[in-house]
């Protein structure tokens, strides 16, 4: 590994979905040196985790023209039964991990999150949900106010026509209203507004949210990753989140990625292989 991939793995910095990253300007790699980095095992994989992604689904109500996933209401629930997530959460759980996060698709469209949720708290871990906010059922609002449980969300703009050009559903009014619901409920609660458009009213969405009295509110910009493709396709100029170090993401098929948005890169699969080998 060159000087140039060590740096590069150094300055991949950021936190989970949902906010602002900062990342130091760095010329292309080649394509070569990156799949270098992506099957070289000890060059971006840990021994500990501290984080994960599920990516339990591909399905999702909206078709958002900037998703990284390309889900959207034809996605797929993936190959992954029940039994191999409860095994990938318990063995999250066993590398060192101490919070996971659900994510799709819409992770609430999966029949069995309510009780993936349940394994995962059951292992000490803590939980949060990245969901779109646009459906929520009695039976998910009860494992929404567990203990251990946290949501986020994306949100674009204050105005119904300029967030549905971006969802491309009539989504404004039942995110506002369940983000509202979560915070009467005191379930905590942080959303990303993603600058999607130029000249977005994000400053606008985010006034809407203060005065919804929530407090964890932070930006994000268009990756260029999945339908997010605009001009350069993704590389690793897009990535967002210490790869690797520390973070790990399954998606619906096992496929293991050392981030959400490095789809790219795959380290390997836990259908074939334990998470904790992969993410050695």
């Amino acid at each position: 590994m060159t000087e140039y991939e060590q740096r590069l793995i150094s300055l991949l910095v950021g936190t989970h979905l949902g906010w602002r990253y900062e990342a130091r300007a760095l010329p292309r790699l080649p394509r070569s040196n990156i799949s270098i980095i992506a099957s070289s095992g000890e060059d971006v994989k840990r021994s500990t985790l501290k984080f994960a992604w599920w990516e339990i689904t591909g399905r999702c109500q909206l078709a958002c023209d900037h998703c990284y996933a390309s889900s959207g209401p034809n996605g797929s629930q993936g190959t992954m039964t029940d039994a191999d997530w409860r095994r990938v959460i318990t063995q999250t759980r066993e590398s060192g991990a101490e919070m996971g996060q659900f994510i799709g698709g819409e992770p609430t469209l999966h029949p069995s999150l309510s009780d993936l949720v349940a394994h995962a708290l059951d292992t000490g871990m803590e939980v949060e949900i990245y969901t779109n906010l646009v459906h929520v059922t009695p039976a998910m609002w009860e494992t929404f106010q567990l203990p251990g449980v946290r949501l986020a969300t994306s949100y674009y703009s204050d105005h119904p026509e300029e967030h549905r050009l971006i969802t491309k559903r009539p989504s404004l009014r039942a995110t506002t209203r369940n983000s509202a619901r979560l915070r009467e409920l005191g379930i905590p609660l942080r959303v990303g507004v993603v600058e999607v458009l130029e000249r977005q009213r994000s400053r606008q969405a985010v006034d809407i949210l203060k005065q919804l009295g929530i407090s964890e509110v932070g930006y994000d910009n268009l990756r260029e990753v999945g339908r997010g493709v605009r001009e350069n396709g993704p590389d690793v100029e897009q990535l967002c989140g210490r790869c690797g170090q520390g973070q790990i993401a399954v998606s619906p098929t096992g496929e293991v990625w050392p981030c959400a948005f490095s789809r790219w890169m795959p380290l390997g699969n836990v259908r074939q292989d334990s998470l904790m080998d992969i993410a050695r």
